[in-house]
């Protein structure tokens, strides 16, 4: 099996299945020899390529890999075959993401991925040997700059931040240890006096910041921080629901623990719980695409987004 780290091997996976579906029949140990890896590696490879598929994963659903003889064939499913629909958005993030497999040892630089860039760059009008300018948030230098100082001073720092999850504001010294970017904001990870651990706090929930010049006595535990994220723990209560088709992203969104797909297309998936504020916010937002399964591990579960919805129409008729 191929020690390749994960993002690597699936940027050598998604550069070589266009090319092998141009190639049909071609052999094993000339895709080893083009893409630089053993013919074992190719195998391992192409193994991953025969479970991609859509739900309910039925064998219309699923990318078909013919190795026979030493030889291959791919063909896509019939998903593949209807024209994609996607918004200006989405199309910049595939090209802008898609452009950097075309570097990767291998890749047909006049294939199938390149001329489909190339449709994609036309349709948004996009010349792609110009610069892509890509924003890590809204943090401004006002909260970046006195962090990186803080960090490399080894200091702390007195915030006033906004939980999204509790729903409210709390002042807290913390001592910052890392700076990191993911989906689109800034984090910090900082040892945190007031829960007496380590925390990861989005710089755009930062409503006040404040240098104290005082050293800290919680230096970083390691050169690399958590992921951004929240984390779900043993203590945290569950909840699980029973999600139609239309609310399905909520497995793709948050860390669910237990997932059941049903014949319907809908989805019954368990979600650790980090606060009834957070809950609240995602039934109400579900609305009638999702029940509340009742299994005992989170008592008033079903009463939860009923009570929310009273608390919110209560204040518009005051």
């Amino acid at each position: 099996m191929s020690k390749t780290p994960a993002g690597e091997r699936l940027r050598r996976v998604l550069a070589m299945v266009p090319w092998v579906v141009a190639n049909p029949g071609v052999a094993v140990d000339q895709i080893a020899e083009r893409f630089g890896i053993s013919e074992t590696d190719v195998l391992d490879d192409l193994h991953v390529v025969w479970m991609v598929g859509l739900p309910p994963y039925t064998p219309d659903a699923l990318v078909e890999v013919v190795v026979e003889d030493s030889r291959v064939w791919i063909h896509y499913a019939d998903f593949f075959a209807r024209p994609l629909r996607m918004t200006p958005g989405q199309g910049l993030a595939l090209l802008a993401s898609s452009d950097a497999l075309l570097s990767l040892p291998g890749t047909d630089p006049a294939g199938p991925l390149s001329r489909a860039l190339d449709k994609l760059a036309a349709a948004l009008n996009i010349d792609v040997d110009e610069s892509l300018q890509v924003s890590l948030g809204a943090a401004g230098t006002e909260h970046l700059e006195p962090l990186r100082a803080a960090i490399a001073a080894g200091t702390e720092v007195q915030i006033e931040y906004f939980s999204y999850g509790r729903d409210q504001v709390s002042s807290r010294r913390v001592a910052p240890w890392h700076l990191s970017s993911n989906g689109g904001a800034w984090y910090v990870e900082a040892w945190c006096h007031n829960a007496n651990g380590e925390r990861l706090f989005r710089l755009d929930r930062i409503a006040e910041l404040a240098t104290t010049g005082q050293v800290s006595e919680h230096p970083p535990r390691g050169p690399r921080g958590k992921e951004p994220g929240f984390q779900p723990m043993a203590g945290h209560d569950r909840i699980k629901l029973r999600l139609t088709k239309g609310a399905s992203w909520v497995v793709d969104t948050y860390p669910c623990e237990q997932v059941e797909r049903h014949d319907d297309e809908s989805v019954t998936a368990t979600l650790a719980v980090s606060s009834t504020p957070w809950l609240e916010r995602l039934l109400l937002r579900l609305g009638p695409d999702a029940e509340v399964v009742p299994d005992g591990s989170f008592d008033g579960a079903d009463n939860v987004a009923a009570a929310a919805a009273r608390r919110i129409l209560g204040r518009y008729r005051s």
